[in-house]
């Protein structure tokens, strides 16, 4: 049995709406990051993925399994929605153990495997709080717990940390790679910093087709010589805003030291070409692929 995911062709429709246009991709085994705006289609394909959407055309199959297989492909999947909810009056370890009688689970390897993963994601000491109780970040560890909680060889997570404080952000994105040590782990997320702290595969999506593939070391090289800063008067930002992409500010005193994506050396006082970073890498890619990304406002 392969240990990949591999996609070709797919398109989704909801009526008369396409949603998905001729998705190849192949994920291995190991952390992949989908980046794309809100809106651009990853969700839909997470869900065709996790075999809870059915795609109109093309073809999909999860470690050797064709997703015409649902039921085989759930087996082998776990999945942590873009809004996870859980039984609200119920204790964590409750809740978990409910769910792994639901999949099967022995009930004595059940509540030893529960203890175990509350432990794995650092919700063992608060394993009798009732599930309203817990914070966001702990909601989203307790997500992954029963996304995991029968053995899944591909995880699919979509846009997990939206919300969290920096601190659950970090301890998330921990969490994530320690998981994908042994399986495939696909992290789908708007937020660059996501990505950037986990993925070196990854793929960008925007109107409900792939964009670009590869590696981040890629994705930089290929932004090379189109990122700028200049030290303008703040008066001039509006304007500044309305030419270019700009993706970051630092105001010093009456002027300001700007970031901006340039297909060319922009007209402005004494540009100075500067390393991409990822934020601007993905900016560059989105503009030089015809995606609406003025104004550096997505």
């Amino acid at each position: 049995m392969s240990d990949n995911i591999i996609i070709k062709g797919v398109n989704k429709s909801y009526g008369k709406k396409q949603v998905l246009f001729d998705i190849d991709l192949t994920i291995e085994k190991g952390m992949f990051g989908l980046l794309g705006r809100n809106g651009a289609g990853k969700t839909t394909l997470m869900k065709t993925l996790a075999a809870l959407h059915k795609k109109n055309s093309g073809e999909i199959t999860v470690c050797g399994v064709p997703i015409e297989n649902a039921a085989e492909i759930r087996a082998m999947t776990g999945y942590l929605p873009q809004e996870f909810s859980m039984y609200p009056s119920m204790r964590t370890d409750e809740a978990l153990c409910y769910l792994g009688t639901l999949s099967g689970i022995p009930s004595r390897e059940c509540k030893k495997r529960v203890t175990s993963l509350l432990r794995r994601v650092d919700l063992i000491e608060h394993r009798r709080k009732k599930i309203k109780e817990l914070s966001g970040g702990m909601k989203q560890r307790l997500g992954i717990a029963q996304a995991i909680l029968h053995d899944p060889k591909v995880l699919i997570v979509d846009e997990p940390t939206a919300g969290l404080d920096p601190e659950e952000r970090i301890r998330f994105r921990n969490l994530m790679c320690e998981l994908a040590e042994d399986r495939i782990v696909l992290l789908s997320t708007h937020i660059v910093g996501d990505i950037e702290a986990t993925c070196e595969q990854i793929a960008i999506m925007d109107s409900g087709k792939i964009l670009w593939r590869g590696t981040v070391s890629e994705l930089l090289k290929e932004a090379e010589g189109h990122i700028y800063t200049v030290n303008v008067a703040k008066r001039f930002l509006p304007q500044i805003k309305k030419e270019y992409i700009v993706t970051g500010m630092l105001a010093q005193n009456e002027y300001i030291t700007v970031r901006i994506v340039s297909d060319a050396e922009p007209d402005l006082p004494n540009p100075v070409q500067t390393a991409p970073d990822l934020e601007g890498a993905y900016m560059y890619c989105l503009r030089s692929r015809g995606c609406d990304v003025c104004g550096g406002d997505e």
